[in-house]
């Protein structure tokens, strides 16, 4: 049954209700919060699209990468995109590249954080400036990882420039003015009303006969200099003049510190004006500045006298006056506020492509005139000069009835009736046309200029004794910054190496004292260690026989100089290696008999001195044998004639009388003239005495190798004894028991058939050793012994193996420690001792190099001891007698026989050999022999 209305529910389902209760209420606010981070995620995304801004992640290890959409915007990407680091870099400028490698580098080994600007390029073409920060953590994995931002900074990079160009023009203008006033003597000031500061250009403190900055103004201190006489009506008249609302004009006089009484001229014009109060109901207030510009008029005024007779001449002067704006382009316009109409003198309507006329001309009519690009901007500003009260000054283009161009400066100011509301606008007009393209071709030839010195690595600087310029080449030859300005002199020097300083500083010492010019090379050490070759070149400069000051360049001359020195360096080498090789290099015409080129080494082979200079070509040509001569001559016709190369072999008699063989080789190139040759001539006088002794070696090696297969047969026959007496015992054995097994009734065929097979293959056995001795079989005598000279038989192996060991980069040295016996042996089976040790030691150095050492000495019971010693491997055994075993070997191409051979000879003398191992690297072979004496004994 239900429950009554208002009846109490379980406990249970009151908890169930209010459990989904706080559920819903859960899933509202989760919502209301994705809701609002979706919103927030939404307003990053607009503030990143507005600020140019984007944010990245970058996973070091993994190189996973996260962006936001407006990092893919700025690298002008997609996010369908597959983001690797490569792709990144593929953006990255050229020029920034490497760098951003290198910090990738940093980043990812010491994990510090990033801030860098470099620029991109995009698939159009279009370079974009970026600059990315970035923090170094770690995420959940502990693995590092880098959340950055990215902001595209393009435009602030181009305002940048901007300012810069415009900060320049400012300064220029600044310095232009100050010259003019100068020139003009001409100083402006600005008095702030509400502080009472006044401000003084430089002109102004001379004509108040002070020093330029000498000490702040204020009004009190100039009220002081103004006469007198003269303050109240000056300061007066000024108030009178503001609250009119025209500028105020005024000639007044001033006492100088030296009581010198002077009369200026000073025109004042209004800064600003501050808002007055409400309850004033005046649209301005009192000016906040004054702004004006005084002048020295005390000449002016002492030549009144003169001023007559200049006004007779007035009209004559105005006359000129017309003539002058005619030729220098300049003209003048009054503009009409109330009519709107423009009147225009001569010289502007001849500007402006018109015919001069005197009716006024419609506003409209020069509007048409003007350029159309410039036509908005032309009357905006005149618009805004009669709106404000203030100067005017544009500079555009128009455009002549014929469709020529013409650019005009024109500058114009208002003039006001006794109410001070402007009515008339008076203003010139010139023709700057080609002034402008003056301007350009002038920006254009210092933008070559520049261009040609960075191309070339040429700097150029002036120098006087009021100031010192510099090229920005020049700054970025020496590593300075521009913004330091030129450096002193000193600061120069403590840029010279320390082993050109001194010098240097002479140089620059008698420049300045004796205003010598100078050309030197000098090396400089930038700022950075890069070290830079230079040459300097400093001019002076006269005008009308008096010194100025000097200009000069400055050339980076470092790869020029490095290549100089490199060139010297390899003429030395070569120079050497002619002296070490024999070989001397030479150019000449064999048909005019001129030489153009011969080194000293080729001037050392004839018997010459080379440092009594030039030899000429009959000397060298007369020092061949005469019967050579006639050879050697049709060897040389037959080439020129041919334009061919040529080799010769012939022999010379020094100037010292010694007979010499030389080899020259000529080579001519199609592109010389008839009979020119360049080659060279090589000393072969030791390879033709050297060919003579690799005969008489080769014959050595011959009978060395004879007694070597003589000795290897006995060998041999001592080992093949041994092994076919373990092959005939076996067969024997083998035999018996067929026998046995054949005498069994019945035989057992089986195993006699097994009996018989081992007995087959112990005969095949026997044979193959018998077989291996047919290679070594050789019939000849008993060597016969005799007194031998064992350093004479130490020399001639060395000499026989030197080219084996230098292929191997093996030296061969040889000592003897004191008096060693005189031995009786067989020379030819001697030999081979020494070639089978010393080819073993080398063979032990293959690959590596190293020293063989062969030493000498006597032991005290008089035998001769021999050590041939190596520095390669070592012995690779413990038992060192078994490496005299017959057939052990170690190598994959040996026969085991070499020592075995050469301990059966020492042997057979009676002598001993062993062997041990180095306590560095390597083995020693010794052997023992009886002392001549012993052995006939």
């Amino acid at each position: 049954m239900s429950k009554e209305r208002g009846e109490a529910l379980p406990v249970h389902v009151h908890q169930g209700e209010e459990r989904q209760d706080g559920l819903e209420k859960a899933n509202e606010n989760l919502r209301s919060a994705q809701a609002e981070l979706q919103r927030r995620w939404q307003y990053l995304a607009e503030a990143q699209r507005l600020s140019h801004s984007g944010t990245f992640g970058w996973k070091v290890n993994s190189g996973e990468l996260d962006w936001s959409d407006e990092t893919y915007s700025i690298l002008g990407l997609t996010r369908e995109t597959n983001l690797t680091l490569d792709l990144v870099f593929d953006r990255i400028h050229p020029d920034d590249r490497e760098r951003l490698r290198l910090l990738k580098g940093l980043a990812t080994k010491d994990g510090m954080d990033l801030d860098d600007e470099h620029r991109l390029v995009m698939p159009d073409g279009v370079v974009k400036h970026v600059h990315v920060v970035a923090h170094a953590g770690f995420d959940s994995s502990g693995n590092r990882e880098y959340i950055g931002v990215v902001t595209d900074i393009t435009e602030r990079k181009r305002d940048e420039k901007e300012r810069q160009a415009l900060s320049r023009d400012l300064r220029e203008s600044n310095a232009r003015l100050e010259e003019a006033q100068s020139v003009a003597h001409v100083g402006h000031w600005e008095w702030d009303l509400e502080t009472g500061v006044v401000v003084w250009s430089d002109e102004t403190y001379r004509i108040f006969g002070l020093r330029p900055q000498e000490r702040p103004m204020d009004i009190a201190t100039v009220r002081a200099i103004v006469h007198p006489d003269d303050r109240e009506s000056l300061y007066g008249g000024v108030d009178v003049d503001l609250v009119a609302g025209v500028n105020p004009v005024a000639e007044f006089r001033i006492v100088l510190s030296s009581g010198d009484v002077r009369t200026v001229h000073a025109i004042t014009s209004e800064r600003g004006r501050g808002m007055s109060d409400d309850s004033e109901k005046e649209a301005f207030g009192r000016p906040r500045k004054l702004f004006g510009t005084v002048q020295d008029v005390t000449e002016r005024k002492r030549s009144d006298e003169e001023r007559q007779s200049l006004s007779r001449k007035l009209e004559e002067s105005n006359a000129r006056l017309e003539e002058a704006q005619r030729v220098a382009q300049l003209g003048y316009w009054i503009w009409d506020l109330e009519t709107n109409r423009v009147t225009f003198s001569n010289e502007t309507c001849r500007i402006y492509g018109l015919k001069p006329q005197e009716d006024p001309i419609d506003l409209e009519t020069i509007r048409e005139l003007i350029h159309p690009e410039d036509r908005e901007y032309v009357f905006e500003n005149a618009e805004r000069a009669v709106r404000d009260g203030v100067p005017i000054e544009t500079e555009h283009r128009l455009i002549r009835a014929n469709g020529e161009v013409r650019t005009v400066y024109s500058p114009g100011d208002l003039k006001r009736d006794a109410s001070g509301r402007p009515y008339q606008m008076f203003g010139t007009c010139q023709d700057i046309t080609d002034r402008k393209r003056a301007e350009e071709t002038l920006k254009q030839t210092q933008f070559y200029l520049s261009e040609g010195q960075r191309l070339a690595h040429i700097g150029t600087w002036a120098f006087n004794d009021s100031s010192h310029y510099w090229s920005d080449e020049l700054y970025a030859i020496c590593g300075l910054d521009p913004k330091s300005g030129a450096p002193t002199v000193e600061e120069y020097l403590a840029l010279v190496h320390p082993q050109d300083r001194a010098s240097t500083a002479e140089n620059i010492r008698l420049m300045q004292e004796e205003h010598r010019g100078f050309d030197h090379i000098e090396r400089i050490v930038r700022p950075d260690g890069q070290m830079r070759y230079v040459r300097c070149v400093a001019v002076p400069v006269v005008e009308h026989g008096v010194f100025k000051g000097f200009v000069g360049t400055t050339m980076d001359i470092t790869e020029q100089e490095l290549l100089t020195l490199e060139l010297r360096r390899e003429e030395a080498y070569l120079a050497e290696a002619q002296s070490l090789t024999h070989a001397g290099s030479w150019a000449c015409n064999l048909v005019t008999r001129e030489i153009f080129h011969s080194s000293d080494e080729n001037a050392r082979l004839y018997g010459f001195n080379p440092s009594q200079g030039p030899i000429p070509f009959e000397p060298f040509y007369n020092a061949i044998l005469p019967e050579d001569e006639q050879t050697i001559r049709a060897k040389l016709e037959n080439a020129i004639i041919a334009g061919a190369d040529y080799d010769v072999e012939f022999r010379i008699r020094r100037t010292d009388g010694a007979i010499r063989f030389l080899r020259g080789i000529g080579h001519h190139s199609p592109s010389q003239e008839i009979g020119e040759y360049v080659g060279i001539t090589m000393d072969i006088t030791d390879r033709k005495h050297a060919a003579k002794e690799r005969e008489r070696l080769r014959q050595l090696e011959a009978d060395l190798a004879h007694i070597n297969r003589v000795n290897m047969m006995g060998e041999l026959a001592a080992a093949l004894a041994h092994e076919i007496k373990q092959p005939l015992a076996a067969s024997i054995t083998s035999a018996n028991a067929l026998l046995r097994w054949l005498a069994h009734d019945p035989p057992d065929l089986e195993r006699a058939r097994a009996a018989a097979d081992r007995i087959e293959q112990d005969a095949n056995r026997a044979a193959d050793v018998i077989n291996s001795l047919q290679s070594f079989y050789k019939t000849g005598t008993l060597p016969k012994r005799q007194i031998v000279d064992v350093k004479e038989i130490i020399a001639e192996m060395t000499v026989l193996l030197r080219g084996e060991a230098d292929r191997h980069s093996i030296t061969i040295h040889f000592e003897r420690e004191g008096e060693t016996p005189e031995i009786m042996a067989d020379r030819v089976q001697l030999q081979q001792v020494f070639m089978n040790l010393m080819l073993n030691a080398i063979e032990a150095m293959k690959g590596a190099g190293g020293k063989l050492t062969i030493r000498l000495r006597s032991n005290p019971e008089g035998r001769l001891i021999v050590s041939i010693s190596d520095t390669g491997i070592g012995l690779r055994t413990e038992n060192d007698e078994q490496i005299f075993a017959p057939f052990h070997t170690t190598k994959s191409q040996g026969t085991g026989m070499g020592l075995t051979i050469t301990r059966s000879i020492v042997e057979s003398y009676g002598g001993h050999i062993w062997a041990t191992n180095n306590q560095e690297a390597g083995a020693t072979f010794h052997f023992s022999l009886p002392s001549k004496v012993e052995a006939s004994a």
